[in-house]
């Protein structure tokens, strides 16, 4: 390992994989060391995105959620447990973070996302995911997100199926894409439709490598197209978003 990276034995070791993986390497991993991400919404999205962030070693994430832990969410919300019933999310997240790894920084904050503070939550990080349920949320992810030049995932999903977007700046959004789709009969959150639990983990993981290949600048991202599952059919199928 090189010097520079200033990793631990330890480090080194846990990251092993990483290391020997062409397309990371010893310097790829010094880049997610000194990245940071901010989660926002830490259920069913959030929960596989932050788990596999702080195994691939981010250095800094964030976690933005003011919701209590409730014994209905641990159907699909696998960061949470049993004894954090009742609990905040960000600190029953950031306690999991810590088992998985202790060499990651995590700041919670136990409020939801507004108008008020979205850009000083923001401002610091260098990728942004949006993992709420709430619609009103995805617009503000992506209208602040715009506005300061972040890169962001939006992910959603609903009953047995889900769907990501990744944006960067001069890439088309998800405004663009769903311009009035809050306003649809058909955009209610899983709490009124149900969710098949392992959907949310599909698609979240699927961020969460949108994120690590951003912090990388490695692969092709998933810019100008929608990515859509099916998990009834087992089957991805992807919008590509024609330009304006």
């Amino acid at each position: 390992m090189d010097k520079k990276t200033s990793f631990t034995d330890q480090e080194v070791k846990r990251y092993l994989r990483h290391i020997d993986l062409e397309g990371v390497g010893p310097e790829g991993q010094r880049k997610l060391k000194e990245a940071s991400v901010c989660v926002v919404g830490a259920g069913g999205l959030g929960s596989p995105v932050l788990l596999y962030l702080a195994a691939a070693g981010v250095g800094h994430i964030g976690i933005v959620d003011g919701d209590n832990v409730d014994l209905s969410n641990l159907q699909r919300q696998v960061i949470h447990s049993t004894t954090s019933v009742g609990t905040p999310k960000t600190e029953s997240a950031k306690k999991r973070i810590e088992e998985i790894n202790p060499h990651v920084e995590v700041e919670c904050y136990n409020t939801f996302l507004t108008r008020e503070n979205a850009k000083e939550i923001l401002s610091g990080y260098d990728f942004i995911i949006e993992a709420t349920d709430h619609f009103e949320s995805k617009y503000l992810i992506n209208d602040v997100c715009t506005e300061m030049g972040k890169p962001f995932s939006i992910g959603g999903v609903k009953q047995y199926g889900g769907q990501t977007i990744t944006c960067l700046p001069g890439t088309r959004t998800y405004r663009e894409l769903f311009p009035d789709a809050v306003d649809q009969p058909s955009c209610q959150s899983c709490a009124s439709l149900g969710i098949l639990g392992v959907v949310p983990g599909i698609i979240g993981t699927i961020q969460a490598t949108e994120a690590i290949k951003y912090i990388l600048s490695l692969g092709q991202l998933l810019t100008n197209r929608l990515l859509i599952f099916d998990a009834k059919a087992m089957s991805f199928s992807e919008f590509i978003i024609p330009n304006s």
